[in-house]
């Protein structure tokens, strides 16, 4: 792979209850840990992070393949949902659902775009086979 762009980001702190920043400054966010995983809350954590990520990089996988395709993506969008939990291993997996809307298609349509995309989005590259990945097409959230 020839690689076109790097992002860079840094953890200092305490890991999920620190801080991030990327190298250009453009995003510095404070880290807590989740009230569900027995944290404070009252931040961001890794996987709402990772959750915009995916559901940006997937909506720019679903219009891209939408306009090749002469397909109306008019109001489209992309929540991604990102769980975490332990893995039989002892350790932590993840889990993510992809809810897509595509209001100006019919339901097939948007279906086989939906497919399309999930193969060219470079998240759902990086995921598969790693982690369960749900695709789910009408309203989102």
């Amino acid at each position: 792979m020839q690689v076109t762009y790097t992002a860079e980001a840094q953890s200092t702190g305490e890991g999920r209850g620190g801080r991030v920043r990327t190298s250009d400054g453009t995003l510095e966010i404070d880290l807590a840990v989740p009230k569900e995983m027995g944290g404070e809350g009252g931040g961001s954590n890794p996987e709402q992070l990772f959750a915009a990520g995916y559901a940006a990089c997937f909506h720019s996988a679903v219009k891209l393949l939408g306009r090749r395709a002469k397909a109306d993506v008019t109001g489209s969008a992309v929540t991604a949902e990102v769980g975490i939990g332990r893995v039989e291993s002892g350790g932590f997996g993840l889990a993510v659902t992809l809810l897509v809307d595509l209001p100006e298609l019919d339901r097939a349509t948007a279906e086989q775009l939906v497919e399309q995309a999930h193969q060219v989005c470079p998240y759902s590259n990086a995921t598969r086979g790693n982690i369960d990945v749900a695709l789910r097409v009408g309203q989102t959230r």
